[in-house]
């Protein structure tokens, strides 16, 4: 039988936690392990609990998310982060993606799209709210950003299951897309990684935008 996602809530408001709490008690696949208030708690319980995904709020008291991230993704990197947050300011956007969250999601999102977040997450795949993906879109096509990406070493398969990641595609969807494996995608994507250094999805996303390499509206 295959083991429950364990899941850390990390907000500072009570009755989040409890609407979180209870979305996430009623899937058989879903575990909650803990919550914490803020930041600082986020870190403490994460080294106890061992988390497999965290819904962290980047706007709290005492230790922020995006601190409390950073400690985190260096200490336990095993535990996948998925923002949830109600706000998708530009610069708190590209901090998080670069601190090493795998998702970003705004608290307006309703809870199946919660729910199927974090099972990508768990997967390794990065759901990003339609909202922040575009403020990525647009802040990476000002004129002063780069027309050309710099040389990456990407094969053009690559740079083709790149460009779909960008679009938050699951490996699924590109594997039909392409008609290769799952495993293959997945073969790609770790070379993707690995080739532009980066630590997951999101951030090889993030650097394919910024160098105009993918577009959302491909």
């Amino acid at each position: 039988m295959t083991e429950p996602i364990r899941v850390l809530i990390v907000d500072d408001h009570a009755i989040v936690r409890e609407g979180l709490s209870a979305v996430i008690s009623n899937k058989p696949d879903l575990l909650l392990v803990g919550e914490a208030a803020n930041g600082e708690q986020a870190v403490q319980q994460a080294r106890l609990l061992k988390p497999d995904v965290i819904l962290m709020d980047l706007q709290m008291p005492v230790m922020n998310g995006l601190d409390a991230t950073k400690i985190i993704r260096r200490e336990m990197p095993q535990s996948h982060i998925l923002v949830l947050t109600s706000f998708s300011d530009d610069d708190q956007v590209i901090a998080a993606i670069q601190a090493g969250v795998m998702g970003y999601l705004l608290k307006e999102s309703p809870s199946q799209e919660l729910v199927a977040a974090i099972r990508a997450v768990h997967r390794g795949e990065s759901p990003m709210h339609p909202a922040v993906a575009r403020k990525l879109v647009i802040g990476f096509n000002k004129p002063s950003q780069p027309a050309q990406p710099p040389d990456n070493g990407l094969t053009d398969r690559e740079v083709g299951v790149l460009k779909l990641l960008a679009r938050g595609w699951s490996n699924q969807a590109i594997a039909d897309e392409l008609k290769v494996s799952p495993a293959t995608v997945h073969y790609h994507t770790g070379n993707i990684l690995s080739k532009l250094d980066v630590e997951n999805r999101t951030q090889a996303v993030l650097y394919a935008l910024r160098t105009k390499l993918a577009s959302l509206d491909e």
